[in-house]
């Protein structure tokens, strides 16, 4: 496979890759494990989009489908498997030094750039729901933890590793929010805005 194709495999392409390397499935049950792993909070993949890359995978001799002999598979009678071609694809994708050298590009971060044209109190306002949202989150990613600790029975895996990052990475938004609104009353517009390229 040329390194052109290769990068043409897209983050849905390569979590469906792994996923099938497990064991394999037809596309929903692909849909559902998703579902119960939570994928879509650190991968954008929809549920149309897996059926496309389950195209696209086929096409390009990644993954294989085979008959079900399952009587409850209904229309959807194809289950995929990785084959060694995609294993291999995956792998090399993994290899790419453009996974370590991106910055994330968060939407807040954008907010507090253009909020200095905002009506008086919505930065305020804004702290408080970015807040909120923030503490829903972090409830939500602790009991996330507990069960993935919980089904994979120690604290050494992936799954424990990137759910403890996002913990962390809330909390010290968190901490830095409340910083942020002991500060709001001295902002102030910058003193050399030509300087600051």
């Amino acid at each position: 496979m040329t390194t052109a194709r290769k990068r043409d495999l897209t983050t849905p392409d390569l979590v469906l890759l792994s996923l099938l390397a497990e064991r394999p499935m037809h596309g929903y049950e692909a849909n559902a494990e998703l579902e119960r792993r939570q994928v879509r909070d650190w991968a954008g993949i929809s549920r149309p989009q897996v059926y496309y890359s389950l195209e696209k995978l086929a096409r390009l001799g990644l993954v294989h489908g085979a008959e079900s002999g399952e009587p409850t598979a209904g229309p959807e009678r194809s289950v995929f498997a990785t084959t060694a071609k995609g294993r291999t694809a995956l792998a090399d994708a993994l290899e790419r030094e453009d996974w370590t050298t991106q910055r994330e590009r968060p939407p807040f971060l954008t907010w507090i750039a253009l909020s200095w044209q905002a009506r008086p109190g919505v930065f305020q306002q804004q702290l408080r729901r970015r807040q909120k949202f923030l503490e829903r989150e972090l409830v939500r990613e602790e009991a996330t933890l507990r069960a993935v600790r919980q089904e994979v029975g120690h604290r050494f895996h992936e799954a424990v590793w990137m759910v403890s990052l996002v913990i962390q990475q809330f909390r010290a938004e968190l901490r830095w929010l409340r910083k942020l609104s002991g500060e709001i009353h001295r902002r102030a517009s910058a003193r050399h805005p030509e300087s600051s390229n």
